[in-house]
């Protein structure tokens, strides 16, 4: 399985200390944030890994080189313009076509396990499985809403009416991806998956499903996200199975 992190974007609400750092290399407890994302995927037995790449993005390709010394073999995608993150997936195609890909943004740090969430997507027959939480803030990230079976119903409030009973929660930045959503997407432009794909496949009858995770995720995209996952992690409050005690 190959994955996909998405690391193009401006981290504007880090401003103005990504003026000059890609959000990417943003340090959290000693690390750089998207060193978490490649360790996540090294321990879950991914090997390739392709980064698309925009703002400061040669920075980052400075600092990762091509992914040896984590173990990985990391491929580069460069963006201009900025292809948001559906623009930026269907841009590299060519590198996760063919069988079941993993996405995962770069300023998310989590840790679950993989097979579990192949086997669910496989039992479901999904074209993507979205990584799914409870949160209190979920509103604020945009409502995924899922009925009993765990199949999404519902898209930042896409369709208005459904006849069910839903369940709101929201995504997680990890998702598992089969390549028939590429024929999904429009030739490259910029364009978002939540906001155009997903409610256009919705309404199509497309299998969409979301994967329910309770356990270690954390987001770092302002200053207080970067303070709290910091001290989470220093202090142990937050363990992940990937890293070295």
């Amino acid at each position: 399985m190959r994955a996909m992190i998405l690391a193009a974007g401006f981290g504007t609400r880090l401003r103005p200390l990504t003026n000059t750092v890609p959000k990417a290399l943003i340090p959290v407890a000693g690390r750089p944030l998207i060193e978490y994302g490649l360790l996540f995927l090294k321990s879950q037995g991914i090997e390739e890994v392709v980064i698309n790449l925009h703002h400061l993005g040669e920075k980052i390709r400075a600092a990762l080189g091509d992914g040896r010394v984590y173990g990985l073999r990391i491929t580069y995608s460069p963006e201009d313009p900025i292809l948001e993150a559906g623009g930026g997936i269907k841009k590299a195609q060519a590198f996760l076509d063919g069988e079941t890909f993993i996405v995962l943004n770069c300023d998310t740090i989590l840790d679950l396990d993989l097979q579990v969430l192949l086997t669910t997507h496989r039992q479901n027959r999904a074209v993507a499985t979205l990584v799914l939480r409870p949160d209190r803030e979920a509103a604020r990230y945009g409502l995924l809403e899922t009925d009993t079976n765990g199949r999404i119903r519902r898209f930042l409030g896409q369709p208005a009416e459904v006849s069910e009973p839903l369940s709101p929660y929201m995504f997680s930045g990890c998702q598992m991806l089969e390549p028939r959503v590429f024929t999904c997407m429009p030739a490259e432009r910029p364009f978002s998956t939540t906001r155009e794909t997903y409610p256009q496949m919705l309404r199509a009858g497309e299998a969409l499903y979301g994967f329910i995770h309770n356990g270690p995720w954390m987001v770092v995209d302002d200053a207080e996200g970067m303070a709290r996952a910091t001290q989470a992690l220093i202090s142990g409050q937050v363990r992940l199975s990937y890293l070295r005690p």
